[in-house]
């Protein structure tokens, strides 16, 4: 395997079965072993734990700089819809990594708030049934990237809340209420406007997780509402039931 064939994934790699086997374990016990070491000997350091996110983001900056390079050399479609889709961060987990990169830049409560619900949500469903990165046989660039910035934005979505960063006060709705109306335009672009991307969030008709849960879509949506209406509405709900238990 030559390092162009490395770094253009176009070596022969046949897919397997990566879930839950020792890479996909691996790569999990490492995120949750940093996540508990640094939130304990690092409590009352703040400074030290806002450089390790920033070492985080610029990580992710790189992976994904360096993969729009070789999309853009690889294509020859250099039509305005494909620059947006190799330029634009597309499917979920695409989001949650500029997401948490612009609230290390942006340094605002509320928008750690975002950052982490989506990156909790996407990482999650990455790290239970990882559809890229593990399932092939050789860790091609490809694959090297999809497992890196899944660790690291999953990483840092819950240092955000274990590190205090994000605040989770229903009483100051405004600027979550404005960064979640934005992430919403954000994808009403990326389907109906860009038309770079089908479905971010697994929310329209025939995607994959309806496929893997095998519901009619009828179903389907109505649960997926309630699923993420408990999510969200549970980050805010448990710090409340704590102050009011300490009261």
């Amino acid at each position: 395997m030559s390092f162009k064939e490395w770094i253009f994934s176009s070596y022969p790699n046949p897919h397997i079965d990566g879930a839950w086997k020792l890479p996909h374990i691996l790569v999990l016990l490492l995120c949750i072993a940093f996540i508990v070491a640094s939130t304990l000997l690092l409590k009352k350091k703040q400074k030290v734990k806002f450089i390790l996110l920033l070492s985080f983001a610029a990580l992710i900056v790189v992976f994904g700089l360096t993969r729009r390079i070789v999309n853009f050399v690889k294509t020859t479609d250099y039509s305005f819809r494909n620059v947006l889709s190799i330029l634009l961060p597309r499917p979920g987990c695409a989001i949650s990594c500029w997401l948490v990169v612009l609230a290390v830049i942006i340094n605002k409560k509320y928008f750690y708030n975002l950052a982490s619900i989506i990156g909790i949500l996407c990482g999650g469903i990455f790290f239970i049934y990882p559809g890229a990165g593990f399932n092939n046989e050789f860790i091609l660039f490809e694959n090297l990237y999809s497992i890196a910035t899944h660790a690291l934005f999953f990483t840092m979505s819950i240092c955000f809340v274990t590190y205090k960063f994000a605040d989770f006060n229903y009483k100051k709705p405004v600027g979550d209420g404005f960064c979640f109306l934005g992430l919403l335009f954000y994808v009403i672009l990326d389907i109906w406007v860009f038309k770079i991307e089908k479905d971010p969030f697994y929310f329209m008709p025939n995607n994959d997780v309806q496929e893997i849960v095998g519901l009619d879509y009828g179903l389907y949506l109505p649960l997926y509402a309630l699923f993420i209406i408990v999510f969200v509405g549970l980050f805010y709900l448990i710090p409340a039931l704590k102050k009011r238990k300490a009261k």
